[in-house]
């Protein structure tokens, strides 16, 4: 969940739609040929890719899932990352840049006749699959965000030939509707469109917001993740036939082994330039690093405990000795925000607690960021306060406080629980003045109640571990009752975006990415009934400035501010990006880079497999 800060991302992110962005050499550029080289992958602990097709819930939501799964096969209709930076990259788009009109309220896109694996051509009816399909089921797709942009503020779609035109009900930021909307389109091939084996749908050719084209794509959409739930058809026919990207699947378990190879028929400026990309999975750091030390993984990465020199985010320090000969230490600055999102979910007991802003601050007073990034991340990290990514241009973010709202005290923190009715009781934090007012524990807390919280957080990664430890034992000192619950990367993202009600606080270890919705504005995270608002967070005012960054061009300024005073998260240090999400990346000595593509880690951690060669 991250990006990287060498090429100075300030510069390259605020791009305007149809100019301005990274540009990538010419294919004909002489470049090595294929060799029969293997390039090995590291995926992160516990995060192996769980689901092939594009469309899909937030349940599979994931960097493993998308930017190091999906992406080779099947790529978006705008593509944003090229090397070190999170920026928007027309070379590698499958159209050209859209063009505004009508006071920003259409939008034309043109398809650049791009192939399929199959030999079909990646064209408007292509992009109108997408649509048709997520207006037909909205909301089961993760990037959908209930009143805005795509497809609830689409009031016609149509498309001919090469050409899509979209109308909408209001002027809409242009900025924030290519970052955030067009850039999570995926044309779909024909050969997706069936309702069962061998019965063709009309899911991609019928009208825009049709009731039969709506009961068209329910059909092929049930169908197509019936399919998708089985694991065992990923390298069939049916799913490596609509491939768009540069690789195909040759071979997928559900343990996580993947095996890409070269798609023939791919038609962007870089051809594959090694026989296959082998991705590994691992349930710990620890096992990663013993296959990194045996030779086994060409870009892989380590816990941060392993380093003994402390590095900063831009100066990395020294490598981990028993690789060092043989591989570079590698990171880069997160396009993120890192947070453990609270549960205000009245299912869970809990929440009564989490409701008081008061109880908020104190957590969030007892967090020493500083201290976790220079003692566990070893300096590679960014201490999180607003919901922005810590490099954030002004141009985007405004004149944005660095101002910590609530630094590090725990004697403040006990003295703010005091002054709210609460006394320690047994070692147990304890409401005695039920009720209320300013100076009582608040609305549901009934006197005797124990101020608890259950923290829910990724397994097999021992820098967060520590940090879990942390934050627990500062909390407990205060007499708060919590509890830790370990769990795989993929059973914690899955528990908490059901919103189920054994968890108070989720840290899977990587926050969110504002990828592949690359405009950090909020509405995908804090507004009532927001695709990843998993915490069911509702404030009216901060809902309020989150519609001003999207519906007009007001920066986000006023939206990060009432954000970090609220509070609806749990803020967290900010760890730099190494390969598969994790902090600290390496790549061995002997692999090359093609076309300035590098080997600082993606900002938006997409793999890219094909810029690489031995």
């Amino acid at each position: 969940m991250n990006t990287k800060l060498k090429i100075g991302l300030a510069a390259v992110l605020i791009v305007a739609i149809g100019g301005g962005a990274i540009g990538l050499a010419s294919s004909a550029r002489s470049r090595p040929s294929p060799t029969s080289h293997v390039l090995t992958f590291a995926e992160g602990p516990g995060a192996a890719p769980n689901y092939i097709f594009p469309y899909m819930s937030c349940t599979n939501f994931s960097v493993a899932t998308i930017n190091a799964f999906q992406f080779e096969m099947y790529r978006p209709l705008y593509w944003f990352g090229f090397g070190a930076n999170a920026t928007y990259t027309p070379a590698l788009s499958l159209a050209a840049p859209p063009v505004m009109s009508n006071g920003d309220r259409t939008i034309t896109i043109r398809t650049k006749g791009w192939k399929f694996a199959d030999g079909q051509s990646i064209n408007a009816q292509s992009v109108m699959f997408f649509l048709n399909m997520y207006h037909s089921v909205p909301t089961d797709y993760c990037g959908y965000n209930k009143g805005y942009g795509i497809p609830d503020q689409l009031a016609s779609a149509q498309g001919s030939g090469d050409a899509v035109t979209l109308h909408f009900t209001t002027s809409v930021n242009p900025k924030w509707i290519l970052y955030n909307y067009l850039s999570e389109i995926t044309p779909m091939a024909n050969v997706w469109d069936v309702s069962a084996p061998g019965r063709p749908s009309t899911c991609a050719s019928g009208a825009y917001g049709a009731a039969t084209t709506d009961a068209a794509c329910k059909a092929v959409y049930t169908y197509l993740t019936a399919q998708a739930s089985m694991e065992s058809t990923y390298t069939d026919t049916l799913w490596q036939s609509g491939v768009s990207g540069p690789w195909t699947l040759r071979h997928f378990d559900n343990l996580g082994n993947v095996t890409f190879v070269a798609n023939p028929a791919y038609s962007g400026p870089q051809k594959a330039q090694v026989s296959s990309v082998v991705e590994l999975p691992f349930t710990t750091t620890s096992a990663e690093q013993i296959a990194l030390r045996a030779g086994k993984v060409d870009l892989g990465y380590i816990d941060p405990s392993s380093v003994t020199q402390l590095g900063t985010p831009t100066q990395p320090g020294a490598n981990w000795s028993p690789i060092a000969n043989n591989f570079n230490l590698e990171v880069g600055a997160p396009w993120s925000v890192d947070y453990a999102p609270y549960n205000f979910n009245p299912l869970n007991p809990q929440s009564k607690f989490l409701d008081q802003l008061y109880v908020r601050q104190a957590l969030q007073m007892t967090v020493d960021q500083p201290l976790m990034i220079r003692k566990i991340l070893k300096g590679y990290g960014y201490p999180q306060t607003t919901p922005l990514p810590p490099v954030t241009p002004v141009a985007i973010s405004g004149p944005v406080s660095t101002r910590n709202p609530y630094p590090y005290d725990p004697t403040a923190a006990a003295t703010l629980l005091r002054h709210h009715g609460w006394r320690v009781v047994g070692g147990q934090l304890t409401c005695e003045a039920a009720g209320t007012a300013a100076t009582e524990c608040g609305a549901g807390i009934g006197r005797g109640d124990v101020l608890a919280i259950t923290v829910l957080y990724g397994s097999g990664i021992p820098s967060l571990q520590t940090q879990v430890d942390t934050e627990v034992s500062e909390w407990r000192s205060l007499g708060i009752d919590a509890t830790e619950n370990a769990k795989p990367f993929n059973e914690v993202v899955g528990d908490c975006v059901s919103s189920s009600s054994s968890w108070s606080v989720c840290l899977w270890g990587a926050g969110w990415i504002f990828a592949p919705d690359y405009y950090p504005s909020g509405e995908s995270l804090f507004v009532p009934g927001a695709s990843f608002n998993i915490g069911a967070y509702s404030n009216p005012a901060l809902t309020a400035a989150v519609k001003r960054t999207t519906f007009g061009t007001a920066t986000l300024a006023e939206y990060s501010q009432i954000t970090a005073q609220q509070l609806p998260v749990l803020f967290q240090p900010n760890g730099t990006i190494g390969y598969a999400g994790s902090g600290i990346g390496e790549v061995i000595k002997t692999l090359k880079a093609s076309d300035g593509a590098g080997f600082t880690p993606n900002s938006l951690t997409n793999f890219m497999p094909e810029y690489y060669h031995f």
